[in-house]
């Protein structure tokens, strides 16, 4: 049955849905004058599922949370006949204070943001499912992780330095955080894209934020850790040598959160059926594979399209391209001594290597829907890392044990009351019976008299679990006969060995673009001996990355101060070297008036079938036939784009620095022999590594058979322009 109000969104040839449109209808030129109710969401979004407070099942439709009703109202319901204009004494006379409808906007709008996070404010995020295989069983009984369980879930994806209106592509560590609304209460994954942190204790947060923050006098440089502050912590604070490490690398500069990896940083301790415990590592897998930006990319798309990640996610979902994620188990012996192949797996500095306890998928994510509304959900989400279910339990990790505490009192603090739990997006999706009362935003309406246990004026309501009932059990781990004191452990001392092991992991070229990222982010230093201290860190790393960042600074090299012990490389850490699916990624194609339409035509559709979305770039906007065009030549940017194919040659030079740009960030290229123009106006050899040449069909089979490998890895070995 035809949806009225999708009828006139007609679909472009082919069917091939090209994300972007901003309503579910497109608007007609002149201001509608006929009330109409609400309209619904695009389809590509979704909403909080409708319980309420405690957990129950209102049975009542997402819209039911929405707006009602196609007149304007006060928050309190009563109609509205004009909000252009205020109460006045007269037309030109003094605005009078009982215009209440005036101080509601007012007020209102006055606090409509609530304080954005210290960490992580600048966010995107979508709802999915996770769908468990079974394989955790013999580890945790966790029910969301047996076999056959499918799970709703929320996951929010983020930068950690900037502030809510910086750009999305800054070299930065990324959170990866997941809320999953199980059965037996909500579980909460919060991981980053980063398998070690900064620092080893949870005392030292507000230190490493304050030092990566914007400096206090000026608030500059946002969003960046190439200014003296940030260098001057992880010089002194060499644990933090590992993290910077893996974000002076490629993953610094995530190429789409679609294409990132997760990690749960800290170890975590699992129990089965059975009560036999483990100790265990959590990891995503993306399915597109992992991948990144160059640096130059990520500066064209800071300054061209800063929303540049969350668009790229949210385009996904409403083309159908929908990510997914494997979730994975590094399953490590439960031993008293907490170690694993002499790593101390309580040190969340630390990462175990692959080829020392190999990955267990024990599930699959899949986002397949975006938010309806970015602040209800995106922006009011509460993750905490002790929202927990039974058959998982927390390590203690000193850097975790103090997170416990952090993010519980932040959301406090955010969202403006205990009772953030109640928000659509961070109810629970099993029944809450929790004695807790009142506060600041209470909107659940108690039942009873007792709020207390034992009671009888209630009927004993509510009541323990039993055995049987899959209660929260707080493992009973033995804790050593000691002393308090303020300590660590002599094996939290090593902080060289596992940087060490990260970079002698990746390929050449990924060990260049490290280098340069040590030699730009120190080049913004000031201070002298900030540059000169971490160069010493560095030589207590790798001779011959010293060597190379002290020759850019203009420095000399030191020596190593400390003993540089070697491991045998991690070929799973470098990002190079394999073939991955190209669903969702775009291929731009230039095309004018005088492009044979059948040919642009099998073109689109060819890219299409494999799940790409062809983006038609032409001299100007409209239709080239029976195809619309997605971008001009004045508004198409490299950056958007994963390969690009030429069916006419543009004499507009706009066109050539597209392909220039392109060709440059290793970019597959497809021109037909009638568009070879468009080589020599951008200086690119024809015969240069990922460049396909011939007709339509050769160009489009070509490229598409390139993209599987992310770049043309082979065009850096090439000397450059």
């Amino acid at each position: 049955m035809e949806d009225p109000l999708h009828k006139d969104r007609k679909p472009t040839r082919d069917d091939i849905v090209i994300p972007g449109a901003p309503a579910p209808v497109p608007p007609a030129p002149a201001e509608p004058t006929e009330p109409t109710e609400p309209l619904p969401p695009k389809p590509d979004q979704a909403a909080p599922k409708t319980v309420t407070p405690t957990g129950a099942e209102t049975g009542l439709p997402p819209s039911s949370t929405a707006q009602q009703g196609g007149g304007l109202t006060t928050a309190q319901g009563a109609r509205v006949r004009d909000t252009d204009h205020s109460l006045k004494a007269g037309a030109r006379g003094p605005v009078l204070l009982q215009d209440h409808h005036l101080r509601e906007k007012i007020t209102h709008f006055d606090h409509e943001r609530i304080p954005e996070r210290v960490v992580h404010a600048r966010g995107a995020a979508a709802h999915g499912t996770f769908r468990a295989n079974g394989a955790a069983s013999s580890v945790t009984h966790a029910q969301f992780l047996q076999k056959g369980a499918t799970t709703r879930v929320f996951t929010r994806f983020s930068t950690v330095l900037g502030s809510r209106g910086s750009a999305d592509t800054v070299r930065d560590t990324r959170g990866f955080s997941t809320k999953f609304y199980t059965e037996e209460g909500v579980y909460d994954l919060v991981a980053n894209n980063i398998p070690v942190f900064f620092i080893q204790d949870a005392i030292k947060f507000p230190d490493v934020i304050h030092a990566g923050k914007p400096h206090p006098d000026r608030e500059i440089p946002q969003a960046q850790s190439a200014h003296d502050t940030f260098w001057d912590f992880v010089s002194l604070h060499t644990e933090a040598q590992a993290h910077a490490m893996w974000n002076m690398s490629d993953r610094g500069i995530p190429r789409s959160y679609r294409m990132m990896e997760g990690f749960g940083v800290h170890t975590f301790r699992m129990v089965n059926a059975e009560g036999a415990t483990s100790l265990v590592k959590f990891h995503w897998r993306p399915k597109l594979g992992t991948h990144a930006l160059t640096w130059e990319e990520a500066q064209l798309a800071a300054g061209k399209d800063p929303d540049f990640h969350r668009r790229d996610l949210a385009d996904a979902i409403e083309a159908g391209a929908f990510p997914q994620w494997d979730l994975a188990l590094q399953v490590m012996p439960d031993t008293e001594d907490e170690t694993f192949q002499g790593i101390d797996l309580l040190d969340p500095t630390k990462f175990i290597p692959e080829e020392l306890a190999p990955l267990q998928v024990v599930g699959t994510l899949t986002l397949d829907a975006n938010p309806t509304n970015f602040f209800a959900e995106t922006e009011q989400v509460a993750f905490h890392p002790g929202h927990l279910v039974p058959g998982i339990d927390v390590t203690n990790d000193p850097l975790l044990q103090g997170r416990l505490f952090s993010y519980l009192d932040t959301q406090i603090s955010r969202l403006g009351g205990p009772n953030f739990a109640q928000l659509p997006i961070n109810r629970p999706h099993a029944d809450v019976n929790d004695m807790l009362r009142d506060g600041m935003h209470q909107t659940a309406v108690h039942r009873g008299v007792a709020p207390y246990q034992p009671n009888s004026l209630d009927g004993g309501c509510p009541f323990h679990a039993g055995a049987d009932e899959s209660a929260f059990t707080d493992l009973p781990v033995r804790v050593a006969e000691s002393v308090k004191e303020r300590a660590q452990p002599a094996s939290f001392d090593d902080h060289y060995s596992q940087a060490r092991l990260f970079y002698r992991s990746l390929t050449p070229i990924e060990q260049q673009h490290v280098a340069e990222a040590y030699a730009f982010e120190l080049g913004k230093c000031y201070e002298q001996a900030i540059k000169e201290r971490q160069l010493q860190a560095l030589a207590n790393i790798d001779a011959g990355l010293c060597a190379s960042v002290a020759d850019a600074l203009g420095l000399p090299a030191p020596e190593a101060t400390v003993p540089v012990t070697d491991a045998p490389p991690s070929p799973a850490l470098s990002l190079i070297g394999r073939r991955w699916p190209i669903e969702g990624r775009t291929v731009g194609i230039i095309a004018d008036e005088h492009t044979e339409q059948g040919e642009l035509g099998r073109a689109r559709a060819a890219i299409h079938a494999t799940g790409a979305v062809p983006l038609v770039v032409a001299p100007r906007g409209g239709m080239l036939g029976a195809v619309p065009v997605q971008r001009t030549a004045h508004t198409a940017a490299s950056i958007e784009f994963d390969a690009l194919i030429a069916l006419s040659a543009s004499p507009d030079p706009r066109t050539a620095r597209l392909f220039d740009e392109a060709f440059r960030h290793g970019k597959a290229i497809g021109v037909t022999d009638a568009a070879s123009a468009l080589l020599r106006n951008a200086r690119i050899p024809v015969d240069a590594p990922g460049v396909v040449a011939g007709t339509a069909e050769q160009v489009v089979a070509g490229v598409l058979n390139l993209m599987p490998e992310h770049r043309v890895w082979d065009r850096w070995q090439a000397p450059l322009r």
